[in-house]
C-alpha cells in the first residue's frame, strides 16, 4: 500500500488539491473526469463516521469492543477517508515526500510457449530422463530444444496516470494474469516480453534491480505460513517495511501498531487478529478472510504500483465493494496507480474505476474511460443488455457463447473475433485519444523531472540505517534477519506437538542409547563400544537437520513471494532459519549429550563434557546447512530426497568409523576428506581418548583362559600380547591416543583443526547457498501449463463426441435431458439449529436457531457477509462437523438422517481437493463408480459422466490432468471438477454447493447458476452458498436465507421475479432498496454487513425473530414435515448400507486409481530405484571383491548391515505419500466413497511393484560386485531377505504415516525408530555386550535382529579365513616350548589357528579360521536363519495390520464414529433460554411474599427450583417415607389432547429396572418417557441411540466411546473420578459446565444426595461383554460433585418436556422402590391421571 500513513508532497498537503494539469479532468472532455477526494467524501458518506482518527485509535488501545464481532468492534465507526485525509495532511507538514508513479507501456508483446500438447509424465519418462539428461542438457541450447513460441499479450499500448485504477477484464485464460503479471515488473516464466514500459520515466529494468518494492503484484491465490496468526503475519511484513523516517515522537513500534490497526479495521478483520491464518489443511480463518490477509499484507508492502489479480475472490458482496472503495481511497489521496481484475464486479465496484482494459486472446480489445465501453461495444454492433453489470456485459462481448448481436445489424460488420475486435479497437476514436493521452504524459515526464526526482528522494528517506542506496530493501540486513528469527521461532513454539514430538524423540533416544552403552569399563572392552556412543551421538543429531528438507521446500511460495515485496533477500531467510534453529536446537542437543555422556561413563570433567557438546552441535550445524543448501538446489522434494540418500549414505560409510582411512578403496577416500561428518567425529574421538587410558584385559589378551582352562596369567604375562590396537609389548595400559592413532589414524592434537574444519564447512554452505537461492530460483517463475493424458481409441471416440455435441448446443440444435435425473423427491428440514465451538477462554456460538427448508426442486441461496456461518451452516447440515456442540433437529422427509444421507448427497467444498495425478474424466468416473448404486452399469455410468463434462463445458479439458495450484488446471477449471465429481455421483438426496462461483468471471458463474436450474428443473433440491451474485443470478435462485454475524437469521423466504417479495420484506422494515441497486448488495448493506452501519436502529436478526414471516416458516416446516411421512420408506436393503458399492469393488476402483497416481508420479518411483541402485553401488564399490581376511569378514558384515540403510530411505518416501493420499481420502470419505481398510490396502498394492523392481535392482548391484556366496541356495536365501526387507520398510512407513497425524511428525519418528532398530540388531554393540535388561527382550523383538542373523549366518557359514600378514596376533611362547605346545589348547577351544605352530619364537595367531567361529557369541545359528525370514514376514503382515487398523482408527472413529455418537446423544438437548435476574428487588428477587415471586417464575416458564437458587432453601425437603414423594410438575403443554413427553428425573438402583419402569408406562400408550440422566434413551417420536442399534449395541458403542478415550474398562469400578469433566472437556472440543458434559454425553444418572455411575464391565480387546451383569459403583467422595452437577437435567428438560416428574428420596429406601417396577409404574400414571387434564387447563 501506499504508505497509510505515507508520503505526501510537502507542496501539496492534500491529495483534494491536486489536479494533474495534463488530465482529461482539465484538457480533454472525452476522458473522464480524475475521481478527486470530493467526489470520494460524496460516494463514501456510507463510510464516514463521527469519530475522528484518535478516537478510533483510542477505541482500539483501550480495549473497547462490540460483543458482535468480538475484537474490533470498532470498525464500524472507522472513517477510512477522513483517517487517510489526516494522516496525509500531517505528513505533508513535516516535509515527507510523494512517491508518485504513473506507467507508460508502448507495444507489450509477452511470448510464452505453447503450439504443443504436453502429455503426463509416467515412471518410464523419469527413468528416460534420467539416463538422457547430458544429451538434453546439450540439446537444450541449441534450436532443436527451443519451445514453440505463443504469443500471450500482442502490442499492447496505454498509459495509467499517478491517482487512476485501471480495470482488468477478460475470460480466464485471456492474458489478465499475465498483463497485471508483466505491468508489475515480473517477467519469469515468459519467453520474451518485448516493447517498453516505464514507470514515471524510470525503465523497467532499473525498477527492478533498485525499486523493486515499489511495483508488487498481488497473485490469486492466498499463500501464508499457515500456523501464524493474522496479527504476526502482517506484523511481520510491516517490520520488513517500516520507513526511516517517520511522523516525531512516531517510534517503529507505534508505526507498526497504528498501520495494523489501520489495515485490520479497514478490511474488517480486527476480530482475526490472533486466528491462525490457516490452510487447505490447517483450520484458520474462513476463506474471505484469508484473502483479506493477502490484500493487508500487499498494502503493508506500501508501494507506488500495484497489480491486484482477482483479489476480490472469496469475499462477499459488501466486503469487496469496501475493499474496491479502500482501494478507490488510497489510490487518490496517495496519488498511486492501481491495476485490478476482478471476476463478477458489481456496478457499484466498477464505478470506483477510471479506465477498463479489455483483454481477448492476448489482444487489446478496448483500453480507454470506464464510463465509455459499454457505449463502445454497443456501437460495435453488440447487444446491450440492461440487467447486465457493465463488467460482466464487457466481458460477455468477447465470449462467443454468451454475445448477443445487435439483431438491426449485419453480422457479417460485427467484429467476433479477437483480431478484428483489436483491429477495431486500433481504429476507434477512443484508441486515438489514449494515444494522445500517453504522449502527453510521456512528453510531460520527460519535461518535468520533478516527480522522478521525488519519488527517488521519498524512497531514499524511506530506507532505514545500513541500506545501499541502489537497494530494493527498506530494512538493513541485519533488521530482516532479525524479524525472520521472531517469525520462524512464532512458528517452531507454536507447533507444540511437533516441538514437543521432537524433544521426546531425542531424550527417547538419548535414554535408551545411554543405558545400551551403559558406564562403559575403561579397558579394551570399551574401546570400540566407546567410538560407537560417540558415533551414534553425532550421527543422531546431525540426521536431525534432515527434517529442515521438507520444510523447507514446502516455503518456498511464500519466500518468493516476499522477495518480489522486497521484504527481504532468501540469503536472510537462510540465516535466520538457522539462528531460530540454534536455541532450540542448542538446548535439545544439551538434553541429549547430558543424559547420553554421562549415562555411557564417557570421559569425566566439565571440559571433556563440553567440548563434546560443542563438537556434536557443530556437526548438527554443519549438516543442517548442508540440507539447506540441498533444498536450495533442487527442482523438487523427490531430487533432493534422491541425492540425499545417497549423500547420507556416503556420509556415514566414510565417516572413518565403519571403515577406517586406510582401507578405504584408492578410488574413493577422497570422500572421506569432503565429508564433514568425518572431522566432528574425529574430533569428538580425539576429546574423549585422548583423555583417558584403557587397560587391556579379558579376551583381548592372547592367549588367555577359556573354556575351563588356568594355564594363562590373568593379567598380561610376558608370554601373552595385548590385541587392542596401539598397546606396546609388555604393558597392559593402552594409552587412548595411542588407540585411534593406530585404528583410526586419528591424531589428539588434531582437535581442534577438526572442529574448525566443521565450522568451516557450516559457513561455506550458508554462503553458497545464499548465492545459489537467487542463482537457481527454484518454484519462482514456474508457468501455468496443462497436461493431457495420451488418446487412446476410447477417448478419442469420447472426445469426438464431446465436441460433436458442443458444436451442436451452440448452433441450438440440442438441449441436454435431465429429465431421468433424480428418482426420489424428499424435502429438507432443520428447526432451531445451534452450533457452538471451543475458543480459547471458553466458547463461541456460529449458529443460533436457525430454521430452514429446501425442497425439491429449488435452489436455495445463502448469504451473510464473511464469517456469518455460511459455510459453517452447510457443514451442519450436510453432517460434516466433528467439533463442537450441535442442537436442534435436522430431517429428511420428516425423518432422521439415516446411513444413507451422506453419500445420497453431493458437497462442493470451497476448497478444491483432489488426487492430483488423475485426469478430469477419471476423476468423475472414480466418483461416479464408487457413489452410484450398485445396480447402475458401468456403461451408464460412463455415459452419465460424459454427459456431466458437457453440462459443465470441460469438453476441451476432459483428458487434462487435474494437477495442482501452479501445475494443471487453473482456479476456474479446478472448481468446475469440484462441483462435477459431486454431480457424477448423482445425488438423490440433496445438492450443497459452497462458493461454487467464487473466483470464475461473470459468465463461468451465470453457466453454472444456468445450469444448478437445470439441475432444480430436473428434481434436484440445491442448497447454495454465493458470495457476489449479480441481480440477473439472485434471481435464478427460488429462495434465500440471509445470516448475520454469530449464525443469526435475518431472513429466510422466497425471493421473487425482480427480487419483489425480499424487497417488501425489507421495505416494511424501513430499508427500501433503489430500484438501480442490485438486491444481493444491498441486502447486505442494510443489514450491517462489511464496515455499513445497518438501516435501522433495531437487530435485523430481533425483526426476523418476531416476524409473521418466520411464523409462516415454521408453519411451513410442519407441513414439509408431514407430507414427508406420507413419502414411503424405500424397502431397498442397500440404501440402508454406509456405502453405495461392495468392499471388493471399492477395492479395485480404488486400487486402480492409486496404481494410476503412482504411475504418473514418476519421481516419487523413481527416486527410490535410483536410491537403491546408489546405495547398492556406493556400498559394492566401496567393498568390492571382498578377500577371505579377517578385515573382510568384518567388512562383509558392515555390507549387510546397509541393508538395514534401505528402510530409513524407504520410509522417509512413504509416509508423505501415505499421509498426503490420507488427506484427499478423508475429503472423500465424508461422502462415504469408500472404506478406511480399501484406502490402506490400496495405498500397499500399489507400492508393490515398485517394491519388486527396487528390491530386485538392489540384490544385483549389492550382493554380486562384493564376491559373495553364489551357491543358488545361499544367493537365494539373501534376495528372499533383501525381498522381504522391502516390504517391510514399506508396510513400516505406512504403518507410521496411519499412526502420524502430520507428515513433519512422521519424519520426527522415524529417527527414533531406526536408531533404536540399529542399536539392538547386534552390530553396533554385540549382545553379549548389552546390558541384561535390553538383550533380555529387545534384541529378540528387533527387527533388524533377524535381517543381520539370517544375512550373516547365510553368508559367513562355512567362509575359510585367511589372517593377513598384519592381522596376526604375535606373541612369545615361554623357554622351550613350540607355539602349539603354549597355545594350543587356547586354540582348540577359542577357534582360530596358528600359522606357524611349530615354531618356538613369534607365534602367529589368527583369531578366525572359519567364518562361523565370528557370529558364534553373537547367539546367531545357521540352523536358524529360516525362522529369522519368517519371522520379518510376520513383522511385515503385522505393520500391514497396523496400517489398517490406525487408519481406521485415526479417520473413521474419531472423525466419524465419535461425531454420531455425539449428534446421537445430543439430539435430544434442547439449549434452556438464557434468564437475566433483575437483582435484588426487581422480578424473582424474593422480596417480600415469596410464593409470589416463584409464581411469577413458573408462569414465565422457568424451572423454579433449578434456575433460581434463591428457592432452593424455601422448598420441602426429601422425605424418607413413603419410598418416593412427588412435590410439583410443570405443564408446557399447550394442548392437553397432546401426548405428553414425560421426563422422569431422580431414578436411582439399576438401569435395566428404570428400563422395566419405562417400558410399562409406555405400553399405555399415554406417555412418551425420557430421563436426562439417560440422553441416549429418549422415548419419543425420534428416539435416538437405542431404538436405531437396541440396548447391546448402545452399550457397545458406549464402550467404544470410552476406551476411545483413553478409559480402561475398569475404570468406573475404580472410583477414580478426578479430572473426568476435564478429560470429557477436551473430547467434545465444547466448554460447558460439567454437569452439562456428564449428563448429556455420559450414561450417568445423579440425584441430590446420592450418584450413581453404570458402565457395562468389558474385557479389555475381546469386544465381546465378560459377563452380562451390570456393574453398579457408588464412588467415594462423590457428594458435593453430584451436588454441583445435579440441578442441570431438571432444567433443560424442564424446558424441553410437556410435564416434569421429580422424585425425592434419602439414602434409604430407593433400592426397596426399585424392587417393585409394576407397584412404581402404577403410581407413577395414577399420579399424572390426576395432573395432566390439570396441567391442561394451567393448574398445578
Amino acid at each position: 500500500m501506499a504508505d497509510p500513513l505515507a508520503p505526501s508532497s510537502s507542496s501539496h498537503s492534500s491529495a483534494s488539491t491536486h489536479i494533474d494539469p495534463t488530465s482529461p479532468s482539465s484538457k480533454d472532455t472525452t476522458s473522464p473526469p480524475h475521481v478527486d477526494v470530493a467526489l470520494a467524501e460524496k460516494e463514501f458518506e456510507s463510510l464516514r463516521r463521527e469519530l475522528t482518527r484518535t478516537s478510533s485509535l483510542h477505541r482500539t488501545i483501550t480495549g473497547q469492543k462490540d460483543p458482535e464481532k468480538g475484537d474490533g468492534g470498532d470498525e464500524d465507526d472507522f472513517d477510512l477517508l477522513e483517517y487517510m485525509t489526516d494522516s496525509n495532511a500531517r505528513r505533508g507538514e513535516h516535509g515527507f515526500r510523494r512517491k508518485a508513479l504513473g506507467v507508460v507501456w508502448s507495444g507489450l508483446t509477452v511470448t510464452g510457449a505453447g503450439g504443443m500438447k504436453i502429455f503426463i509424465r509416467t515412471f518410464p519418462d523419469a527413468i528416460k530422463e534420467f539416463l538422457l539428461s547430458p544429451v538434453f542438457m546439450i540439446l537444450k541450447h541449441t534450436s532443436l530444444f527451443t519451445p514453440k513460441p505463443k504469443n500471450l499479450l500482442s502490442e499492447f499500448d496505454g498509459c495509467a496516470k499517478p491517482g487512476e485504477m485501471v480495470l482488468v477484464l477478460g475470460r480466464p485464460g485471456s492474458g489478465c494474469t499475465t498483463f497485471l503479471k508483466t505491468i508489475a515488473n515480473q517477467r519469469g516464466g515468459y519467453l520474451s516480453v518485448d516493447g517498453d514500459v516505464s514507470y514515471g520515466g524510470i525503465p523497467a529494468e532499473v525498477m527492478g534491480k533498485q525499486y523493486r518494492g515499489e511495483v508488487v503484484y498481488n497473485q490469486e491465490d492466498d499463500v501464508h505460513q499457515a500456523t501464524l496468526t493474522v496479527g504476526q503475519t502482517i506484523k511481520f511484513a510491516l517490520s520488513t517495511k517500516t520507513p526511516g523516517k517517520r511522523l516525531p515522537a512516531q517510534t517503529r513500534q507505534l508505526f507498526q501498531q497504528q498501520v495494523m490497526d489501520l489495515l485490520l479495521k479497514m478490511l474488517g478483520i480486527s476480530h482475526t487478529r490472533d486466528t491462525m491464518v490457516g490452510s487447505a489443511f490447517v483450520r484458520g480463518v474462513s476463506g474471505g478472510e484469508r484473502k483479506r490477509v493477502s490484500i493487508a499484507e500487499m498494502m503493508a508492502a506500501r508501494a507506488s504500483v500495484c497489480s491486484w489479480d482477482n483479489s476480490s475472490r472469496g469475499l462477499d458482496a459488501s466486503t469487496a465493494l469496501d475493499y474496491a472503495k479502500s482501494l478507490r481511497i488510497i489510490t487518490d489521496v496517495f496519488s498511486m496507480t492501481t491495476f485490478v481484475s476482478l471476476y463478477q464486479a458489481g456496478e457499484g465496484i466498477y464505478d470506483q474505476f477510471d479506465k477498463v482494459l479489455v483483454i481477448d486472446e492476448g489482444q487489446q480489445v478496448y483500453f480507454g474511460p470506464a464510463k465509455e465501453a459499454r457505449a463502445y461495444m454497443v456501437g460495435l454492433g453488440f447487444e446491450d443488455l440492461p440487467r447486465q453489470t457493465s463488467a460482466d456485459y464487457l466481458t460477455g462481448c468477447t465470449d462467443p457463447n454468451e454475445r448477443h448481436l445487435d439483431p438491426s445489424r449485419d453480422p457479417s460488420t460485427v467484429p467476433t473475433t479477437a483480431a478484428r475486435l483489436a483491429e477495431a479497437y486500433r481504429s476507434s476514436k477512443i484508441y486515438s485519444t489514449m494515444q494522445v493521452e500517453k504522449e502527453a504524459f510521456m512528453a510531460q515526464i520527460e519535461r518535468e523531472k520533478k516527480d522522478q526526482e521525488e519519488f527517488e528522494a521519498a524512497v531514499r528517506e524511506d530506507k532505514r540505517k545500513g541500506v545501499g542506496k541502489k537497494s530494493p530493501y527498506t530494512v538493513s540486513i541485519f533488521t530482516q534477519v532479525q524479524s525472520l528469527v521472531v517469525r520462524q521461532l512464532q512458528i517452531k513454539l507454536q507447533n507444540k506437538l511437533e516441538l514437543y514430538v521432537s524433544f521426546a524423540t531425542a531424550v527417547i533416544v538419548a535414554l535408551i542409547s545411554g543405558s545400551v552403552y551403559l558406564q562403559l569399563p575403561q579397558s579394551s572392552a570399551g574401546a570400540f563400544t566407546r567410538g560407537g556412543v560417540i558415533f551414534i551421538s553425532i550421527l543422531f543429531n546431525a540426521f536431525q537437520a534432515f527434517n529442515e528438507l521438507p520444510t523447507q521446500m514446502m516455503g518456498r511460495a511464500i519466500m518468493w513471494k516476499h522477495q518480489r515485496f522486497a521484504f527481504y533477500p532468501p540469503a536472510a531467510l537462510s540465516l535466520a532459519a538457522t539462528l531460530a534453529d540454534a536455541p532450540i536446537s542448542c538446548f535439545q542437543i544439551l538434553i541429549f549429550s547430558i543424559i547420553v555422556y554421562f549415562m555411557a561413563g564417557l570421559a569425566s570433567g566439565a571440559g571433556a563434557f563440553f567440548t563434546f557438546y560443542i563438537v556434536v552441535l557443530g556437526g548438527f550445524f554443519s549438516l543442517a546447512a548442508f540440507f539447506r543448501l540441498l533444498g536450495t538446489m533442487c527442482a523438487n522434494y523427490d531430487v533432493a530426497a534422491r541425492l540425499a540418500s545417497i549423500l547420507i549414505t556416503l556420509m556415514i560409510t566414510y565417516s572413518g568409523y565403519l571403515i577406517p582411512v586406510y582401507s578405504m578403496k584408492r578410488w574413493l577416500f577422497w570422500i572421506y576428506y569432503i565429508n564433514p561428518l568425518n572431522y566432528a567425529f574425529q574430533a569428538a574421538m580425539e576429546n574423549e581418548f585422548g583423555r583417558i587410558d584403557l587397560t587391556c584385559d579379558g579376551s583381548y589378551i592372547t592367549p588367555y583362559n577359556v573354556g575351563g582352562l588356568t594355564k594363562y596369567p590373568t593379567d598380561l604375562g610376558p608370554n601373552q600380547v595385548c590385541t587392542l590396537l596401539g598397546s606396546t609389548p609388555g604393558s597392559n595400559v593402552v594409552p587412548g591416543r595411542d588407540y585411534i592413532k593406530a585404528a583410526f589414524e586419528y591424531d589428539v592434537g588434531d582437535l581442534w583443526l577438526n572442529f574448525g574444519i566443521t565450522i568451516i564447512f557450516f559457513l561455506a554452505f550458508n554462503i553458497i547457498q545464499a548465492y545459489a537461492v537467487d542463482k537457481f530460483k527454484h518454484g519462482a517463475d514456474a508457468p501455468q501449463i496443462n497436461v493431457f493424458r495420451k488418446e487412446d481409441n476410447e477417448t478419442k471416440e469420447l472426445n469426438g463426441k464431446l465436441q460433436d455435441n458442443k458444436a451442436a448446443f451452440r448452433r441450438g440444435e440440442a438441449e441436454q435431458d435431465l429429465s431421468n435425473l433424480i428418482e426420489t423427491r424428499k424435502p429438507f428440514t432443520w428447526e432451531n439449529l445451534c452450533y457452538t465451538v471451543p475458543v480459547p477462554g471458553g466458547h463461541r456460538q456460529l449458529l443460533d436457531n436457525v430454521f430452514g427448508y429446501v425442497k425439491p426442486g429449488t435452489v436455495t441461496a445463502l448469504m451473510g457477509a464473511s464469517g456469518a456461518g455460511k459455510t459453517t451452516l452447510l457443514d451442519v447440515l450436510a453432517n460434516r462437523k466433528n467439533v463442537g456442540v450441535i442442537g436442534g433437529t435436522v430431517l429428511i422427509a420428516g425423518r432422521p438422517i439415516g446411513k444413507d444421507f451422506q453419500r445420497g448427497t453431493a458437497y462442493v467444498e470451497q476448497l478444491d481437493t483432489h488426487e492430483h495425478t488423475a485426469t478430469i474424466r477419471e476423476a468423475f468416473r472414480f466418483s461416479a463408480y464408487l457413489r452410484q448404486p450398485a445396480h447402475v452399469s458401468k456403461e451408464d455410468k460412463d455415459k452419465y459422466v460424459e454427459d456431466v463434462i458437457q453440462l459443465l463445458e470441460l469438453e476441451d479439458l476432459a483428458d487434462a490432468m487435474i494437477g495442482f495450484p501452479g501445475f494443471g488446471l487453473d482456479v476456474e477449471a479446478r472448481k468446475r471438477v469440484t462441483i462435477g465429481v459431486e454431480l457424477a455421483s448423482k445425488p438423490q438426496l440433496l445438492l450443497f454447493l459452497d462458493e461454487p462461483t467464487s473466483g470464475l468471471d461473470g459468465q463461468s458463474a451465470f453457466n453454472i447458476v444456468r445450469f444448478l436450474r437445470k439441475l432444480a428443473a430436473a428434481g434436484q433440491a440445491i442448497l447454495v452458498t454465493v458470495h457476489q451474485p449479480n441481480s440477473l443470478l439472485f434471481e435464478h435462485m427460488d429462495r434465500l436465507l440471509l445470516l448475520k454475524s454469530g449464525g443469526r437469521t435475518v431472513y429466510f423466504g422466497d425471493i421473487g421475479k425482480d427480487s419483489n417479495v425480499i424487497r417488501s420484506y425489507f421495505a416494511k422494515n424501513g430499508a427500501l432498496c433503489p430500484e438501480n441497486a442490485n438486491p444481493a448488495e444491498y441486502m447486505l448493506e442494510a443489514i450491517g454487513a462489511g464496515s455499513r452501519r445497518q438501516v435501522g436502529k433495531k437487530d435485523w436478526a430481533d425483526i426476523w425473530r418476531d416476524s409473521e414471516e418466520l411464523v409462516e416458516v415454521q408453519a411451513q416446516i410442519q407441513a414439509l414435515k408431514a407430507e414427508g411421512l406420507k413419502i414411503e420408506e424405500s424397502s431397498d436393503a442397500s440404501l440402508q448400507k454406509e456405502y453405495s458399492s461392495t468392499f471388493q469393488h471399492q477395492l479395485a476402483v480404488v486400487s486402480r486409481r492409486t496404481m494410476t497416481a503412482f504411475w504418473r508420479s514418476p519421481d516419487y518411483g523413481f527416486t527410490r530405484l535410483f536410491n537403491h541402485i546408489s546405495i547398492a553401488l556406493c556400498v559394492g564399490l566401496t567393498f568390492l571383491n571382498l578377500g577371505n581376511s579377517v578385515a573382510a569378514l568384518q567388512y562383509r558384515v558392515f555390507a549387510i548391515f546397509f541393508v538395514t540403510v534401505l528402510p530409513a530411505i524407504i520410509i522417509s518416501q512413504v509416509e508423505p505419500t501415505f499421509i498426503m493420499g490420507r488427506n484427499i481420502f478423508i475429503r472423500e470419505s465424508s461422502s462415504k466413497m469408500y472404506s478406511q481398510i480399501v484406502f490402506a490396502l490400496a495405498q500397499l498394492a500399489a507400492e508393490i511393484p515398485y517394491s519388486i523392481l527396487c528390491a530386485v535392482a538392489f540384490y544385483l548391484l549389492f550382493y554380486f560386485p562384493m564376491g559373495f556366496n553364489m551357491e543358488p541356495s545361499r544367493a537365494g536365501y539373501q534376495f528372499g531377505v533383501i525381498f522381504v526387507t522391502e516390504f517391510f520398510a514399506v508396510t513400516l512407513g505406512q504403518a507410521v504415516g496411519a499412526l502420524a497425524p502430520t507428515i513433519l511428525i512422521a519424519a520426527m519418528a522415524n529417527p527414533f525408530l531406526l536408531v533404536i532398530f540399529s542399536l539392538f540388531c547386534g552390530v553396533t554393540i554385540p549382545p553379549i555386550s548389552m546390558p541384561y535388561f535390553w538383550r533380555s527382550w529387545m534384541y529378540q523383538l528387533d527387527p533388524f535382529t533377524r535381517i543381520i542373523s539370517g544375512m550373516v549366518s547365510t553368508e559367513l557359514h562355512g567362509l575359510e579365513i585367511k589372517c593377513l600378514a598384519r592381522e596376526f596376533h604375535v606373541f612369545e611362547p615361554p623357554t622351550g616350548q613350540t607355539c602349539a605346545d603354549w597355545a594350543g589348547e587356547f586354540v582348540a577351544i577359542a577357534g582360530g589357528y596358528l600359522q606357524n605352530p611349530t615354531a618356538s619364537t613369534a607365534c602367529e595367531y589368527c583369531q578366525y579360521s572359519v567364518g562361523d567361529e565370528f557370529y558364534r557369541n553373537l547367539g546367531i545359528s545357521f540352523s536358524t536363519r529360516q525362522r529369522d525370514l519368517g519371522i520379518l514376514v510376520a513383522f511385515t503382515i503385522f505393520n500391514a495390520i497396523v496400517t489398517v487398523i490406525a487408519s481406521r482408527f485415526l479417520v473413521s472413529f474419531s472423525d466419524e464414529q465419535l461425531a454420531k455418537l455425539k449428534s446421537q446423544l445430543q439430539a435430544a438437548h434442547v439449549a434452556a433460554p438464557t434468564f437475566e435476574s433483575s437483582g435484588a428487588g426487581g422480578k424473582y428477587g424474593v422480596q417480600g411474599d415469596w410464593m409470589k415471586d416463584m409464581k411469577e417464575y413458573w408462569e414465565d416458564g422457568f424451572d423454579c427450583m433449578n434456575q433460581a437458587p434463591q428457592f432452593t432453601a424455601l422448598l420441602p425437603q426429601p422425605a424418607p417415607s413413603p419410598p418416593f414423594k412427588m412435590h410439583f410438575v410443570h405443564s408446557r403443554s399447550s394442548s392437553p389432547n397432546a401426548r405428553p413427553l414425560l421426563l422422569l428425573h431422580g431414578w436411582p438402583g439399576s438401569f435395566l429396572e428404570f428400563l422395566e419402569v419405562v417400558k410399562i408406562l409406555e405400553k399405555s400408550g399415554d406417555f412418551h418417557c425420557v430421563s436426562p440422566s439417560m440422553p441416549g434413551y429418549a422415548f419419543s417420536d425420534a428416539p435416538p441411540l437405542d431404538r436405531e442399534f437396541g440396548l447391546e449395541e448402545v452399550a457397545r458403542l458406549m464402550n467404544e466411546l470410552m476406551l476411545g478415550l483413553g478409559y480402561s474398562d475398569r475404570f468406573f469400578q475404580s472410583g477414580g473420578i478426578a479430572g473426568v469433566g476435564e478429560k470429557f472437556q477436551a473430547w467434545t472440543d465444547v466448554n460447558p459446565t460439567k454437569d452439562e458434559l456428564l449428563t448429556n454425553l455420559t450414561l450417568w444418572w445423579l440425584t441430590d444426595t446420592y450418584a450413581t455411575s453404570i458402565y457395562p464391565y468389558r474385557h479389555l480387546g475381546t469386544g465381546r461383554p465378560q459377563d452380562p451383569k451390570w456393574y453398579i459403583n457408588k464412588p467415594t467422595g462423590f457428594s458435593s460433585f453430584a451436588k454441583e452437577i445435579a440441578p442441570t437435567p431438571r432444567r433443560w428438560a424442564a424446558q424441553s418436556c410437556d410435564l416434569v416428574f421429580y422424585r425425592y428420596h434419602d439414602k434409604g429406601g430407593h433400592f426397596a422402590a426399585m424392587e417393585q417396577p409394576e407397584l412404581l409404574a402404577q403410581d407413577v400414571r395414577e399420579f399424572l391421571e390426576t395432573v395432566w387434564p390439570m396441567a391442561g387447563k394451567g393448574q398445578v
